[in-house]
């Protein structure tokens, strides 16, 4: 399962990516262009008429996007101490605005700050400042302050959008307070359901993040899949199978792999490595095998003598021999692992090339480093049995029975060996008798003959 487990490594990574991507922007200029068209006739009527030309004056250098004109135009206005506070409330507005545009968030922060602190200020005014300036904590990274400002504006508004909840989610998350995340993000979700708005894919994402971080991998493997219905790609596979691994459910993980490189989505050696080690663990060698094999001929995967030995281990494990033997060659070639060149002659033994069998099993035995070098030994005595060497048979049984747990099995083919040398003595006896009968008969024919001449 390590790789599947690394697969879990790897699936912590790609979420953090996605939820630090996810983070709203603050309204774009036309939005806000829009937003104080709405309220031109408005703020004409409440402000004096001369304030009002000026922040005119002043949006016309915010359109051609002469900010410090602007600026400067609004800090005089700003100065007046004969402003209303109606006034000072749309100037205020405009000032942070422009220091926005200016790509000056602390200047905007500060502005509207001083916003706030306008006692007669309307409260659905007060409100979007307060939901701006969460915003604009959120992107200097002050994400304490910014869920304060949410938890204020909460209070006010008690019909909140859904990017709203989001938002809070995602300042939680960046004090890792997951617990919390995950009320505000399906709170979130449900008023985007409710109003027949899009439930956005990073909002998925976010949640998922939350329940993984909670350790609830029932919950990330629900998202996982809904994820992959909506938005099917290949790294929600990979999350998938990491949520498979940690609830053990190792045939489901198997199948999550296997979805993926039917769709043509595993392109990594690592990754069509990993699906082979699960075909193993899932006891499907063959297909183990068929998936390395073509992999390796392609070049996807290296011909490095891990993944060879791999591959051997799968036609083995498949009852393919034949197959197995380049594997093993191209395994055992230039290495110093005694281990394959076994594994090679035990293939050679399956097919009766008991020749090629002893030659490798002893090269094996030469390397050395075998875990059991008692079944090394039993192998080669099996090859050279059947080759008739049988006194280098009892050798190497000889040794296997050093071991006491081959020690059995090696006593039984010592004496099947015995019992067919002496078999073989008894015939090659009854050979020479037999032998030694015909020559003395063949005599006496010839005596005979020569007494009738």
């Amino acid at each position: 399962m390590n790789q599947a487990n690394g697969l879990t490594s790897r699936l912590i990574t790609l979420l953090l990516t996605a939820v630090l991507a996810a983070a709203p922007a603050i309204a774009q200029e036309e939005d806000e262009r829009a937003r104080r068209d709405k309220q031109e006739t408005k703020q004409a009527q409440a402000v004096s008429k001369e304030i009002y030309d000026q922040i005119q004056k002043a949006q016309e250098e915010v359109d051609a996007k002469n900010y410090n004109e602007a600026l400067k135009i609004l800090d005089r206005l700003r100065s007046k101490d004969s402003l209303t506070d109606y006034e000072r409330q749309n100037v205020l507005n405009y000032v942070g605005f422009v220091h926005y545009n200016m790509d000056n968030i602390d200047a905007a922060i500060a502005t509207y700050v001083e916003m706030l602190k306008i006692p007669t200020m309307e409260d659905q005014v007060r409100k979007q400042t307060i939901y701006t300036l969460a915003q604009l904590n959120t992107m200097q990274e002050k994400y304490t302050d910014a869920i304060n400002l949410l938890d204020e504006y909460f209070v006010l508004e008690t019909n909140a959008a859904a990017d709203a909840y989001i938002l809070y989610a995602q300042n939680l998350y960046q004090v890792n307070r997951y617990n919390d995340m995950v009320p505000a993000i399906e709170k979130g979700m449900s008023v985007a359901e409710a109003r027949d708005k899009e439930i956005k894919e990073d909002w998925y994402v976010l949640l998922n993040f939350a329940y993984f971080q909670l350790e609830n991998y029932e919950k990330v493997r629900d998202i996982q899949k809904t994820l992959l219905v909506k938005w099917p790609k290949k790294r929600y596979w990979f999350s998938l199978a990491g949520a498979y691994t940690e609830l053990g459910e190792d045939e489901n993980l198997v199948y999550a792999y296997d979805a993926a490189h039917t769709q043509g989505l595993l392109e990594k050696e690592a990754e069509l490595v990993t699906m082979a080690q699960l075909f193993l663990q899932a006891e499907v060698p063959y297909k183990a095998g068929t998936l390395l094999q073509g992999e390796i001929e392609s070049g996807r995967v290296s011909g490095e003598a891990k993944n060879y030995r791999l591959l051997s281990q799968a036609w083995q494990l498949a009852q393919e021999d034949e197959l197995a033997i380049p594997a093993l060659q191209a395994a055992a070639k230039g290495t110093d692992d005694g281990e394959l060149d076994v594994r090679l002659g035990n293939a050679y033994l399956n097919l009766s090339q008991y020749q090629n069998c002893a030659d490798a099993v002893r090269s094996g035995l030469r390397k050395g480093g075998l875990k059991k070098e008692e079944n090394a030994q039993i192998s080669l005595g099996m090859c050279l049995y059947n080759l008739k060497e049988y006194q280098p048979a009892i050798t190497a049984f000889e040794a296997a029975s050093k071991d006491r747990g081959s020690r059995q099995i090696a006593a039984q083919w010592i004496a099947v060996i015995n019992s067919d040398l002496e078999r073989n003595e008894q015939i090659r006896l009854a050979e020479a008798a037999a032998r030694r009968q015909a020559e003395a008969l063949e005599k006496r024919l010839e005596r005979s003959r020569a007494n009738r001449i």
